[in-house]
């Protein structure tokens, strides 16, 4: 593998963006070892690298030397899922007579560090964009950012990119519980259910659920006489949340180092 060499001295980049390639393979991998906390399964740069259920991107420097002008310097990764089998279903206008409605779930986003600061992350990110509006039937993009990546929190606020959630001990990674934020784009007139009268029917839904859940749970502790309460899980959105906890794995991290 060609050696990762960044920008020295008055170099210019030339910045050109393409679909990764099988034999972009190595240096993907190495990247991706070098930004993310995990070891990814070979399966997942695989999948990437050959087109499998995954679209990608890659930034390359062409004023690069040594035979080095097609080589990654940035990429990011991302599926198509169907909108009414995702955990964001909920904050869509969501119409049950199509089933095929669909979302672009960013997967990865990196850049190398002698890279960064350039405007690569943020053009990455629109190829997504442009990429998810010219799916018919598409809603939005949307990802996951482990609670202490400010940096990619600070990129997708800047870039429109609303934080929707903050879901409670979400990622498992190396035996601690992280925090994750959601973020949603919505694509093509794509927007949440934010009228009066569907706040009012979501929030009706979720009280009625709620109180059948404390009073299943009254019941069952009545033998006991002491009343157990769930713990209580910060949400950062005014809609209720319904959120599973996660370990960290290859094809759903949404970790987004920028």
């Amino acid at each position: 593998m060609s050696s990762m060499v960044g920008l020295k001295g008055s170099h210019r980049p030339t910045i050109c963006y393409r679909p990764i390639r099988p034999s972009d393979l190595e240096v993907l991998e190495k990247i991706h070892g070098d930004l993310f906390p995990i070891r990814y399964e070979s399966e997942f740069f695989h999948n990437v690298v050959n087109g499998r259920e995954v679209v990608s991107w890659g930034a390359v420097d062409r004023s690069r030397p040594n035979g080095q002008s097609d080589e990654l310097i940035g990429f990011v990764t991302a599926r198509i899922v169907l909108a009414k089998e995702s955990e964001v279903e909920d904050l869509l206008r969501f119409d049950p007579s199509k089933s095929d409605q669909r979302l672009v779930y960013i997967l990865t986003l990196g850049v190398v560090e002698s890279y960064r600061n350039l405007g690569i992350a943020s053009s990455l990110i629109q190829e997504v964009i442009k990429y998810a509006s010219n799916i018919p039937n598409c809603q939005a993009v949307y990802l996951h950012v482990i609670s202490y990546n400010n940096s990619a929190i600070h990129l997708y606020q800047k870039m429109s990119f609303q934080c929707v959630r903050r879901l409670h001990a979400f990622y498992f990674i190396n035996g601690q519980h992280y925090d994750a934020y959601l973020f949603i784009y919505y694509v093509k007139g794509g927007r949440s259910p934010c009228s009066p009268l569907e706040l009012v029917t979501l929030g009706v839904t979720y009280m009625r659920s709620g109180f059948k859940s404390v009073v299943a749970r009254l019941r069952k502790n009545e033998d006991s006489k002491v009343p157990q309460w769930s713990k209580c899980k910060e949400s950062g959105c005014l809609i209720p949340t319904t959120q599973n906890k996660r370990i960290l794995k290859s094809e759903d991290t949404g970790c987004q180092f920028v």
